[in-house]
């Protein structure tokens, strides 16, 4: 299932399946509107862009955001009547996929404050569960997600750094983790190093993000 998932830069993450899934899309070169459903999971701008919103977007796209989003995206003109809204812990289907919405958060950090209800999902897709984190940290929330899969952070300031996010990765013990968020903002090609040689033995690596 790994194959069918792709990292452009960031969280900006495609899974092509039975539907074709996009999260946070951003920098994306061309504009393609492919996505079946499209995922926000906080409005910084390196994860909630209009204009890469628009080069996936379709006129049937559906979009799934945290609740705490609603006001900006009616600001962006995305279609309300296209767009569930979740809060954490909370679950629906969509086109036959089922999403689960996981708080992501920092715990000591003040750039994603749990009181946002910001998230990452765990859709079940491909006979798959994959986790996507969005910016979180080693929570007890994403601890206790049960996936195939995980999108994890590894560039640290903001999030996880290679190091817990390893932690995490070891904690769920999934088939596969795909580090992400590293390399344009924060983060160096090194943390994948890093990552890799901290992720326990059986767990296979799988990095996305070419440099």
């Amino acid at each position: 299932m790994t194959s069918n998932i792709t990292v452009n830069t960031q969280n900006s993450i495609r899974i092509a399946a039975e539907k074709i899934l996009r999260f946070d899309p951003l920098a994306l070169p061309s504009a393609v509107h492919d996505a079946d459903i499209i995922f926000l999971t906080h409005d910084h701008y390196d994860h909630f862009s209009p204009e890469d919103i628009a080069k996936a977007a379709n006129d049937s796209t559906l979009f799934v955001a945290p609740a705490s989003m609603a006001v900006a995206m009616k600001n962006a003109g995305i279609p309300q009547e296209r767009v569930t809204y979740l809060t954490p812990n909370e679950s629906c289907e969509l086109c036959g996929i089922k999403i689960e919405a996981v708080p992501a958060y920092n715990l000591t950090k003040s750039f994603h404050p749990k009181a946002k209800g910001w998230l990452g999902y765990v859709v079940e897709i491909g006979g798959s569960r994959v986790y996507v984190c969005g910016d979180t940290d080693d929570t007890p929330e994403a601890r206790s997600v049960s996936c195939d899969i995980i999108c994890v952070p590894i560039g640290g300031t903001f999030t996880c750094d290679a190091k817990s996010a390893a932690d995490l990765v070891n904690a769920i013990s999934p088939k596969a983790a795909i580090p992400t968020h590293y390399g344009k903002y924060v983060g160096s090609p090194a943390d994948a190093d890093v990552f890799e040689s901290a992720v326990s033995k059986g767990i296979e690596v799988v990095r996305k993000i070419e440099f």
